[in-house]
């Protein structure tokens, strides 16, 4: 195989963009964050990178609180729209036809559409460069019933999420294993 070498550059796909809830519940606001991701199990921890000049940032900053939407394949146009405006020039709730649900938890709102929400508060914030790494405590999670089987365990396949990467918005495909297939045990 031959290998061309390039500059470092943050090339790490597929992401999983989020349509992050942020603002008072009377102005909300949504931007969408590609650098996303989970930090922590206990507590837990997750973290959004946003750019300081972003209006969104600001609603963080100061609240301290936000909400991680998790886009589904209906939500797509709405995560692609949602990134290349600005809260500041247009409501994006009304303009995307979404609708802005109380959080549970936290004093912003949820995204009624999105199968799964997580609130969470900000614990620290890192000044890295270009963007400013907010790390947060996730205190609840808010799940769709349609998302649960008859056991009450979690399916997300059935919420159709979808992947960000380098350009394109991607369906999840197949199931190619499950955690642990690779060293379980065959049954006889």
């Amino acid at each position: 195989m031959s290998r061309q070498v390039w500059k470092g550059s943050t090339l790490l796909n597929p992401e999983p963009p989020v349509l992050v809830s942020c603002g008072s519940p009377e102005a909300p606001n949504l931007i969408t964050v590609g650098w996303c991701g989970t930090i922590c199990t206990q507590p837990p921890m997750v973290s959004i990178s946003v750019r300081p000049e972003r209006y969104s940032h600001q609603l963080i900053r100061e609240s301290g609180e936000f909400v991680i939407n998790l886009p589904t394949e209906s939500l797509v146009r709405a995560v692609d729209w949602c990134g290349v405006k600005s809260g500041r020039d247009v409501d994006k709730f009304a303009a995307m036809h979404l609708t802005a649900a109380p959080a549970s938890k936290v004093g912003t709102v949820l995204v009624e559409e999105s199968p799964l929400n997580l609130e969470c508060k900000v614990t620290q914030v890192i000044s890295l460069g270009s963007h400013d790494l907010f790390l947060a405590e996730c205190v609840a999670v808010d799940v769709d019933e349609r998302l649960l089987n008859e056991d009450g365990k979690l399916c997300l396949n059935r919420a159709k999420l979808i992947v960000y990467s380098h350009g394109d918005y991607l369906a999840l495909g197949r199931r190619l294993g499950t955690f642990g297939y690779s060293v379980r045990r065959k049954k006889r």
